[in-house]
Parts: structure tokens; sequence; C-alpha cells
């Protein structure tokens, strides 16, 4: 049986141009998830692997898309006992535990919106989250850390209702989801939302300030056919693992939804805590034939020295979410032979550019634009840059109607339009090459601007981060009564590595002898840890509170 090609009338391109050109997503008016991948694949090939999920305490089992598909309409029956309607939201604390693929497709058959967060949230980023989005349900995995962050949640939402727990056992005080959805009977009748109401919610990463609700409409499976199809590379009846937990919008990109309508399966590592050996132990194990890691896992992979046999039989690599540094991905070719194809995009999106399989790899080029996606690079006038000229990435909104991205933000309880003059500003600065290539040089709001000169992290984060002692680096800028801003790193060093002058003034020279001098920190702080978001992104503005 074959579903994507009723959803991609042409899946094969001679080229990159080709594929710009020519690229086109069928969407059905009356498109449902559940029914027409779930039950699709169920009916037409029953036996058909949809999961693999294991962990870091020996358990494994697979689930076929007959079991993905009868155990989600039970969840469906739990769901709606409890009181839960279409456009009801739903917000989960999950990891990457086998339950969060039962609720989301459940979540989808009732007509709800799914709301992923990380299980890494305080009770202050839940409480602003479930009062923002006016969440009826919390279903948080079973774990000390979570359970202590949401006791008083419920005391401070007024919309609140339940709270159940997710987990092989039940929480004292609370409802148990897994223990309760299994024994419900399969509900049998979908909901009527149509395409265009509410589907999912990502709350943005928050890097400059409190997070906004980015909403996807119930069409946003479809668009990310590219993120399957021609990022990650899956194969039908292939294992695809995208290593990253439930509450990031990359899960949404990489370990669900097109993914499934592509008919691979997914390989749902579940570990409690990420570390490189064992990741790489998995992989050996179970042999994906597709893999896309977050940045900062490769990295921690190159710094332990891992055998490249250990993923033969990986046939493509992918990374999204930050920037990819040209010498990792130089070494990573060295060891396997293979490259890292870098995406670029955000939560609002579906991958903006990507290094697609017909072109070949630029070390560090975010690669070139998705067929989507109408992009420019423009000036603070609007204007479009020249080659070679940095200036902020756009998308230009000719169609809201026919959209397969974003479809609205939430500020503070209120709803706008992001697109509203017809263009999408991303906040990120890149510049194109003459090969038509985009290349990441931050975002608008950590741009540093030192003795007339405006330069970006990322470059200045890259080459500190390839230096034995580092284990990871930020930059950001400090004022300055000369030079208006200087550039400061904020290092965080390798066990065993201790600060000292020395190694102070063989960082700089390191930056001096690997870009333009002028680029160099002229300041760098050593600190026992970066601050993060919950997807794993430098909060700049709280480094910078670092810097003394």
């Amino acid at each position: 049986m074959e579903l994507l090609s009723r959803y991609l009338p042409r899946e094969e391109f001679d080229n990159y141009d080709d594929f710009k050109a020519n690229f086109k997503i069928t969407v059905p008016d009356d498109f449902n998830y559940a029914r027409d991948i779930i039950d699709a694949w169920a009916e037409g090939e029953p036996d058909k692997t949809a999961l693999i999920y294991c962990n870091d305490e020996g358990f494994s089992k697979t689930y076929t898309f007959a079991e993905i598909s009868e155990l989600s309409k039970r969840a469906a029956t739990w769901l709606t006992s409890i009181g839960i309607k279409k456009g009801d939201r739903v917000l989960t604390l999950a990891r990457r535990r086998w339950e969060y693929w039962i609720i989301a497709v459940a979540v989808y058959r009732i007509g709800a919106v799914l709301i992923p967060v990380s299980i890494q949230m305080m009770e202050k980023d839940l409480i602003y989250r479930v009062n923002t989005s006016k969440a009826k349900l919390i279903l948080a995995l079973n774990d000390e850390f979570v359970l202590n962050q949401i006791k008083n949640v419920k005391a401070n939402c007024e919309s609140l209702e339940t709270i159940a727990t997710i987990g092989d056992t039940t929480a004292e005080g609370y409802r148990s989801f897994t223990a309760e959805f299994i024994n419900c009977e399969p509900a049998q009748e979908l909901s009527d939302a149509k395409e265009s109401d509410e589907m999912i919610i990502y709350f943005t990463s928050g890097t400059a300030g409190y997070p906004k609700m980015a909403v996807h409409n119930r069409k946003y499976p479809l668009g990310h056919i590219v993120t399957a199809k021609f990022m990650h590379c899956v194969e039908n009846n292939g294992l695809h693992l995208c290593q990253v937990d439930s509450g990031w919008a990359k899960f949404g990109w990489g370990s669900i939804y097109a993914q499934w309508i592509c008919g691979t399966a997914i390989l749902g590592y579940d570990p409690a805590r990420f570390h490189a050996g064992e990741l790489l132990d998995m992989i050996e194990k179970y042999k994906p034939t597709t893999v896309c890691l977050p940045v900062t896992m490769y990295r921690f992979l190159l710094k332990d020295g891992f055998d490249g046999k250990k993923v033969e039989s990986v046939k493509w690599f992918t990374t999204a979410g930050e920037p990819l540094s040209g010498a990792s991905n130089l070494e990573f070719k060295d060891i396997t032979g293979q490259f890292i194809h870098e995406g670029f995009g955000q939560s609002e999106t579906t991958p903006i550019t990507c290094t697609f399989p017909w072109i070949k790899v630029k070390p560090s080029s975010m690669g070139r634009p998705s067929p989507l996606y109408d992009i420019a690079i423009v000036d603070p006038d609007g204007k479009q840059c020249k080659q070679g000229e940095a200036g902020e990435v756009v998308i230009y909104v000719h169609d809201r109607k026919n959209q397969l991205g974003l479809l609205d933000y939430y500020m503070n309880g209120t709803k706008y339009d992001p697109a509203e003059d017809g263009v999408y500003h991303t906040g990120d600065r890149a510049y194109e090459d003459e090969d038509g290539y985009f290349w990441y040089v931050g975002r608008e709001d950590d741009m540093i601007k030192c003795s007339g000169y405006r330069i970006g992290p990322f470059e200045i984060e890259s080459i500190l981060n390839t230096h034995p002692a580092v284990k990871e680096a930020a930059i950001v800028g400090a004022p300055d009564p000369v030079r208006g801003q200087i550039v400061c790193a904020v290092i965080v060093l390798h066990d065993g590595v201790d600060p000292s002058y020395e190694l102070t003034k063989e960082l700089q020279e390191y930056v001096k002898d690997n870009t333009a001098p002028y680029k160099y920190p002229r300041k760098i702080v050593y600190v026992p840890e970066l601050p993060k978001t919950s997807s794993g992104k430098i909060i700049r503005r709280e480094a910078k509170n670092l810097i003394r």
C-alpha cells in the first residue's frame, strides 16, 4: 500500500531547480490525520511497524499501525470521558514515553488541541503556559521532578480541570492515564473538526522574552512531507530516529507526523538522561536507516571520539534547531564517510531551508530554500539584499488559506496574524552566496555592534567549540565606551580543565587564527553551565548577566 502518493503526486525530481519549481502537496478538503494516515495504514497493512519504543532500562516493545490505531481510539474514549471535547487544549509533559504517540493521535481524533511542552519546565513556566493557553488537562510523566513542578499548578490555573500521570506506576493523588485508558472501549467516531481548525500549539523558545503560542492547523502534518521525504530522506518500511523530547517542535518535525505518512517506523528511544555512548549502542542495536540529532548531541559524540562503525546502518544524517559548525561537520564526515545535512526553521514553520538530496553539502550552510515558501533576505527597509550581504530572513505569505505552516500567534491572550502585512519576519539573519545557499549569521537581537562592525555570535562560538578545552561557548555583547560593544565569551570548560590567564590568551589567539581578528572575544568568563531554554538553546540575555 502507498499513502504518500495520495498527497504527493510527484515524488521524484531531477534536481533542486525541478524540485523548487514543481513540488506540490495535494491537500484534501476533509483531511483527518487519524483516519487518513493511522487508520489507513491499520486497514491496509495492519502488521506494519509504526513505533519501536525502548528505554535505558532494557525495556523494548514494537507497536504496529493496527495497535496505534486501536490504542488511540481507547485514549480518545478516555479523553471524552473526562470532558475533553473539540477545541479543548491538552498539555503534555511526556518526554519520549510511548504514550505520547497514542495521546497525540487521540487528541487529533476528538478535535482537541495538543500542547506539548518539555519535562524540564519549572512550576512558573507551567502556570504561564496553562493560563496563556487555557488548557483543561495536563498529562504529566510520573517523575519526581515533574510531579514537584505540577503540584501547585491547578490551584493557580482557573481553566485546568484535570491532571493525570503517564507511567508504569500510579502517582499518589493523581489519576493514571496509562492505567485507565487501556481498559476503555475504542471510540468509533471521529470529530467533525475542519482542516483549518487548530491542531497543535508550540510555545516558542522565549530567548528574548515570554514565549508566544505558535498555532498550527490540522493540515500541519502535510506540510512536513518536505521534512520527512526530502530533509530526513526517510524510507517506506525504514526506521527513523529523531532524538528529541516530545515537548520540542522538532519532535513534530521528525518523530511522528510526516514520517508516518511516508511509511517509516519511528525509533522511540527514551532515556532518562542523554549519554553519547548509550545512544550509539542503541543505534548499533536497532539499526535505524535515517537519523536526525540536535547539534549538541553530534558535538558530544565527536567530543567522546565515537566509533563510526556503530552508525553504519544510517544512510542519511540531518540536524536542525541550531547552527552546525563546518569544522564539526567535516570531522563527522571523516569518521563516518557522510556529511550531516542541515536544515533551518522555527517552531512557527516547517523547514525554511535545507541541504536537500540534490545539492552538495557546504559545511556550515543552512542549505537552500524549501519549495513551500517564498523566501528572501532583506535589509531594514525591506529591500532584498545582494548576494553576500547579511539581512533578515523573511517569508512572503501570498495565500493564507493554503498555508501549511503557521496559522496564528497568541501573546498575552491576544490572537494576531504573524503575517498580517503579507510578510513573516523570522528575526534570523543570514546571507546568500553565489550558488543560492543560505548562511546563518545570528538572531537580529543577538548581533554585536563593535567599532562599526556587525558581528554574529555563531561563527565565534563554532570556533571556540572546536578548541579541546571548551565544552560549550556563548558569545554576547557588552557595553564599551569606546567601541560601543565588545565581544565577550561565556565558556564552560571540560572536566579537568581549569581557567587561567594563559588559557584566556590562548583562546583569544585561537579565534584570531581562525577568523577576522576584530571578532575575537576581548573578555572571557568561565562558568559551570550556560543558561538555556527547555529546548537547549542558549538564553543570551541571561548569559549577558554572567559578564562582570
